[in-house]
């Protein structure tokens, strides 16, 4: 079981990126996947969900800039990120959540496997 994060890079304020978390090993269309982020010198906290069923969530920090989807033919799950904030920097990791775990999505103990994170930096 594998997740690979890519699409990060370096992008002004009110920038976009599409961020990319590319499954193998597992179905995809099976499991509920999240991004979260970590700053510098702060704790990881959850940015996104979206469950088997398609359903989303968002942190409120991040609500109405981005959006995640899921593209199950391709076992691959998206963020799109726009409006980006210096304040979005961070590496960013996708993670796959338990198939037994239900409630919060933003525990991080729910996830069994992490991708390797990929650097998003918003400056001018």
């Amino acid at each position: 079981v594998q997740l690979q994060a890519s699409g990060g890079g370096l992008v002004q304020p009110g920038g976009s990126l599409r961020l990319s978390c590319a499954a193998s090993g597992f179905t995809l269309d099976d499991h509920d996947i999240a991004w979260f982020r970590q700053a510098p010198g702060k704790e990881r906290e959850g940015v996104s969900f979206i469950n088997s069923n398609g359903r989303t969530y968002y942190a409120d920090s991040v609500k109405g800039r981005f959006t995640i989807s899921r593209d199950n033919a391709k076992n691959t799950v998206y963020l799109q990120m726009n409006s980006l904030k210096p304040e979005d920097t961070a590496v960013y990791y996708c993670a796959r959540r338990l198939r037994t775990v239900v409630g919060s999505w933003t525990r991080e103990w729910a996830y069994d496997y992490w991708g390797q994170g990929t650097q998003v930096t918003v400056s001018s």
